[in-house]
């Protein structure tokens, strides 16, 4: 029998391990307890989320993975916060990429569109490729997911439309944690929202989300002055290692998700966007300075809070007061965002709007955009 599948595997032992050390001597024995609740809580947000294959594979991670390989080590023995890291993430996202890149025959074999694997065989084929396919996989680990999905533009909608209307004015995007910069399309798609369609009739995609409450009003006419996003690693749709990278974070059991990225990334190559790569409160800072007269400006962003660092969100929140308080009717000023809030079900989409700066909470919604509950 190989290395590979020798020794103790940890399985159903954990808490047993839990109640015979100690919770002290715990870490020494079963390392990366932090890590390892991580992956756990990220499988049950998979599995909530519509992705079993995901839930499963990072259920067998946080059981069974141990410190025999780089890749195990480099996990269990995670420097920062593996939560605020999306350390789970990046674990099936490097997984996902080999099946992709067809490197793992295997392991592909394993993986959806093919029926739920036996978890032993599943797991044994993930042991391998961490043995086989270490290098590439620590390669990925390095950098934080982009899980850009644009299908949150169907969330996004209401919240333009809300801005369009309040100030009767052409829109100035400036989207934070852009990535390929899919959600600064949201204007050339088309959607199905109840029973009402907004957009081109010929976009090359169409969002319909479940739509639960009223409506936001369809009927406001939009304009867009400018586009322009940042990320700390910005993607470009026209390369193929990147398209690759991107595919990676989307959950393989999901194929509409898949169908839709692969669509928004020819869309997004056409239209050559201007991504920036620049740190988020540098680039808020920048934009805020010179105020465009007789345009709205929205900055706004997507599940990228969480990600950010207590003090770039302290300078985010600070540039747009500063900013706020000079805004008048000529250059009004819109600070929309679709966060977790851990209030409720799903995420919540609010609008602070200058001048007045008020606060509203438009909708809650699900974090890939599945259903959309309006609140105005």
């Amino acid at each position: 029998m190989s290395n590979w599948r020798s020794g103790w595997i940890i399985g159903d032992r954990t808490s047993a391990v839990a109640k015979a050390y100690g919770a002290k001597l715990y870490d020494a024995v079963l390392p990366g307890r932090r890590v390892r609740q991580a992956f756990r809580d990220q499988a049950r947000a998979c599995a909530q989320l519509g992705s079993p294959f995901t839930a499963l594979l990072l259920s067998l991670a946080a059981e069974r993975l141990d410190t025999r390989t780089h890749v195990g080590q480099l996990v269990l023995n995670w420097p920062g916060g593996a939560g605020r890291d999306a350390l789970a993430l990046r674990f099936a996202g490097a997984l996902h990429a080999l099946v992709l890149s067809d490197a793992d025959p295997e392991l592909t074999s394993l993986y959806p569109p093919n029926p739920m694997p036996d978890p032993e065989r599943l797991w044994q084929a993930v042991e391998r490729a961490l043995y086989e396919h270490g290098g590439a996989i620590m390669d990925t680990l390095a950098s934080p997911p982009q899980t850009n999905e644009v299908a949150r533009s169907g969330i996004l909608l209401g919240g333009f439309l809300e801005v369009a209307k309040q100030s009767a004015l052409p829109l100035r995007l400036s989207e934070v944690g852009a990535s390929c910069g899919f959600n600064l399309c949201w204007d050339q798609l088309r959607y199905r929202i109840g029973d009402q369609k907004w957009g081109a009739p010929t976009a090359p995609l169409e969002l319909s989300p479940e739509w639960r409450g009223g409506l936001p009003d369809l009927n406001v006419p939009v304009e867009i002055a400018d586009r322009q996003g940042c990320d700390r690693n910005p993607l470009s749709p026209r390369c193929p290692v990147a398209r690759k990278r991107l595919l990676s974070y989307v959950w393989p059991d999901q194929t509409d998700r898949m169908r839709r990225l692969s669509a928004i990334l020819d869309l997004a190559a056409r239209t050559h966007l201007s991504i920036d790569q620049a740190d988020a409160a540098d680039w808020v800072e920048q934009r805020l300075e010179q105020p465009v007269p007789g345009t709205a400006h929205v900055i706004y962003h997507t599940i990228v809070w969480q990600y950010l660092p207590q003090a770039a969100r302290d300078r985010i929140r600070a540039a747009l007061n500063k900013a706020g308080e000079k805004a008048c009717t000529k250059t009004p000023l819109a600070w929309l965002r679709f966060e977790a809030d851990g209030e409720g079900e799903g995420g919540l989409l609010a609008l602070t709007y200058w001048p007045g700066g008020t606060t509203v909470k438009l909708a809650r919604a699900d974090y890939h955009g599945r259903w959309v509950r309006w609140l105005q």
